[in-house]
């Protein structure tokens, strides 16, 4: 049991008065690994004013050095990787196969680039007879959730430090052990006092007085789309700047002149990827009614033939979802698809009958979707996936564009240049031709109401920062 009931604020841990727990459990056994407090508005409320008071002397440190307090971190994090991996797998449920690269490695790297970044970011530029200067905007509030807890958290952290914010953060009290080892690290690797400040709480009572602070000048927030339109409007008082990163429902079209044996079971993987809980999640798969029969038939065998089972087997393929309540609302949208006429192809919302306990939910795969459908509009976050017959290629972009979200999504096609045509048609923040992989130095971010701003390489960086224009004399 991982036991946590200090918060980490002003450089050091402290202890608040009685506060309430929460308890974390392993959703492959459902049992408790460990407990943390939850705070209360007061708590956020010193978290601030240690990072407020910090911020001045963090602000004016040269790039250089906020450059090599980012590279310790990353070395301190690169030691503790496997530590990491296994912690996430039995916090969130994802496979350790999964978890080394997704949930240690991407975060752990994403200190390395915000360091590097900073070895030739133009922070002054001239235009004319004036002096652009690029300076931090300030304390940051960063609220995130629990799929890709440490990666989300360093997505948001690592840039915000490097431009010279100083950041309070809130992880998800659902996974937030992970959290606390970051916070062990950022001491560890001689960060000064406040400009990293942890506390964990409810997001009905720690993010929202966060999101209210008027000594808050940026919120950085990653969950529901819900969520976000509370933060925005709570955050709209004091006119602070909001960045968000939403839900999303995201369509992967396939072409009639794709390789189907590569692209479907690529759909596949790009829906269920951490038991279909990644915002991004490829959960649309549209297809030409004449390839329907032969997408669906692969699509089911794919998915049948998915290892489901313990995380930290090196062999699992499919882990549970995150906890009771997330199982639920998957298998509420399962049986929604059936009683609004969806064909169940695999899967359905009946327990694993090999898997007693745990948050397992079967991999499902529904066909002859009809856009209108619940299940191919509404955000589900676990591995189901919905095959949209299409009439073309037209009908494809039109409805793939036909969601509230815009995130993600994928074209595959054997004529890249095609594939490339259809993917700048949709209204979407990243779109994968033929499979292509995720990129830590790409802008990550949607359209609609899947968010604002962007996170991760330079674009990522330049969320944290103002402009100032310097009028000089003409000479």
């Amino acid at each position: 049991m991982l036991n946590h009931d200090q918060f980490y604020i002003g450089g050091r841990w402290m202890t608040p008065g009685t506060r309430a727990r929460a308890q974390v459990r392993n959703p492959a056994t459902e049992e408790p690994i460990g407990e943390v407090l939850l705070g209360n508005a007061g708590d956020a409320d010193l978290a601030v004013r240690a990072a407020r008071a910090a911020f001045e002397g963090w602000a004016a440190t040269p790039a250089a050095e906020r450059a090599a307090v980012l590279l310790r971190i990353h070395e301190e994090l690169q030691a503790r990787s496997e530590e990491i991996a296994r912690l996430v797998s039995q916090e969130v449920g994802t496979p350790i196969m999964l978890s080394r690269i997704a949930q240690a490695a991407l975060p752990i790297a994403s200190f390395g680039v915000a360091a590097q970044l900073l070895q030739d970011f133009p922070f002054h530029h001239r235009i004319g007879h004036s002096e652009i200067v690029r300076e931090p905007v300030g304390v940051v509030a960063c609220i995130t959730p629990w799929n890709y807890p440490l990666h989300q958290i360093a997505a948001k952290v690592a840039p915000a430090l490097a431009a010279g914010c100083t950041v309070v953060v809130k992880p998800s009290e659902v996974a937030p052990l992970n959290a606390y080892l970051l916070a062990e690290v950022m001491h560890e690797a001689g960060l000064p006092a406040g400009v990293f400040n942890l506390l964990t709480g409810l997001g009905e009572e720690v993010g929202e007085a966060l999101a209210a602070h008027p000594e808050v000048d940026m919120v950085s927030f990653t969950g529901s789309t819900l969520a976000g339109r509370r933060v925005s409007a709570l955050a709209a008082q004091t006119v602070k700047r909001v960045a968000l990163e939403l839900g999303g429902k995201s369509a992967a079209i396939v072409l009639d002149d794709a390789d189907f044996a590569v692209a479907i079971p690529g759909v596949i993987q790009a829906c269920y990827l951490n038991s279909g809980q990644t915002c991004s999640a490829h959960t649309r798969l549209l297809v030409s009614r004449r390839r329907y029969d032969e997408a669906a038939a692969i699509a089911a065998q794919t998915a049948n033939a998915l290892t489901l089972g313990d995380p930290l087997d090196e062999s699992t393929q499919l882990g549970p979802v995150v906890s009771d309540v997330q199982r639920n609302r998957v298998r509420s949208h399962i049986r929604q698809g059936l009683e609004e006429g969806a064909i169940l192809l695999t899967g359905g919302a009946e327990e694993p009958s090999h898997l007693p306990r745990g948050y397992f939910v079967q991999p499902t795969v529904f066909g002859n979707v009809h856009p209108g459908m619940t299940i191919a509009r509404e955000e589900i976050f676990g591995p189901v996936l919905s095959i949209l017959p299409v009439e073309d290629e037209d009908d494809a972009v039109r409805i793939a564009n036909d969601s509230i979200y815009g995130l993600g999504g994928g074209v595959w096609s054997g004529d890249g240049a095609r594939a490339r045509r259809v993917a700048g048609r949709m209204r979407t923040g990243q779109v994968d031709i033929n499979g292509g992989t995720f990129n830590l130095l790409a802008p990550f971010g949607g359209y609609k109401q899947s968010g604002n701003g962007r996170e991760l390489g330079r674009a990522g960086l330049e969320e944290f920062l103002e402009y100032k224009a310097i009028q000089l004399p003409n000479a």
